[in-house]
């Protein structure tokens, strides 16, 4: 028997080139989710121009970010605001369970279901996400979201 895989050598022509799946590799360089806040007073753009702009980048790729898999996130997150409601203290309890939903999309991109641009965005909205009210506001950001992004993928799922 030969040398475990870890310890084989390389061949000439076998790989050595972009590791990174074609999912990460079509991902847009330099995609930007720093604008995205909830806290204090809201961007007017934030649910628009911000929700339009990410759409458009995550839309780009075509390789993966299929909608019904986006759509699920956001079923979750529907699922985590509806229990907590306007309730900070429900909040802190199951905040574990919200932030969780950084761990399904870790697992998602592993199998090339979404891309990096996408688990950026969603982390961002749940790191912002500090009470029932900017729960609600992640929410709603990724529910523009998603309507913007059927404009960009409007043929699929149907």
């Amino acid at each position: 028997m030969g040398q475990p895989r870890h310890q084989q050598q390389r061949r000439p022509g076998q790989g050595g080139g972009d590791r990174r799946s074609p999912c990460e590799q079509k991902a847009s360089p330099g995609f930007s989710v720093d604008d995205i806040r909830f806290a204090g007073e809201l961007d007017p753009e934030l649910f628009n121009g911000i929700a339009k702009r990410c759409a458009k980048a995550i839309g780009d790729n075509k390789t993966c970010n299929k909608p019904s898999q986006l759509r699920r996130f956001y079923d979750e997150l529907v699922m985590w605001q509806t229990k907590v409601g306007a309730d900070n203290a429900r909040f802190q309890e199951v905040r574990p369970f919200i932030l969780m939903l950084n761990a399904k999309a870790a697992y998602a991109q592993g199998r090339d279901l979404i891309d990096p641009n996408f688990v950026k965005l969603l982390e961002r909205c749940l790191r912002q996400a500090t009470d029932a009210k900017t729960l609600g506001y992640a929410k709603l950001f990724v529910e523009a979201f998603l309507g913007f992004y059927k404009e960009v993928r409007p043929s699929e799922n149907k």
